[in-house]
């Protein structure tokens, strides 16, 4: 899945959600779902499932809904993107955006700190 197909709509959002706090979900009982949470009928959720099928999100595979890219991979590569166009790629770029003068605490700061020695590249 390329990193423009991690943008979805609104409803797609939605959709997506739900396949992922049910599957492996029957498609008939995904759409029986989306009626009732979504107010959707059968040919629109059959609409949106074949275009997330198709951009390589979801599969329906013998009536059977599943993701073939789950929620946190989906939400990894959300935010680079975003970092990405954003901010040109720079990570400190954003970071300095997003704090916009707030401070943290100690406890927040170091929690930071070991995610960052955690990813750190080793030199040589």
């Amino acid at each position: 899945m390329s990193e423009t197909q991690y943008h979805l709509a609104q409803a797609e959002a939605r959709f997506a959600a739900l396949v992922w706090d049910n599957e492996p979900i029957a498609s008939g009982a995904l759409v029986k779902l989306c009626q009732q949470e979504l107010g959707w009928k059968a040919t629109t959720t059959y609409t949106v499932l074949r275009r997330l099928c198709d951009r390589g999100l979801l599969c329906n595979e013998n009536s059977t809904v599943r993701a073939l890219v789950s929620r946190e991979e989906f939400g990894r590569q959300r935010s680079r993107a975003f970092v990405e166009e954003a901010f040109g790629g720079s990570l400190p770029g954003f970071l300095a955006a997003f704090m916009g003068g707030r401070r943290l605490s100690a406890r927040q700061a170091d929690e930071i700190q070991k995610l960052i020695d955690s990813y750190r590249e080793e030199d040589g």
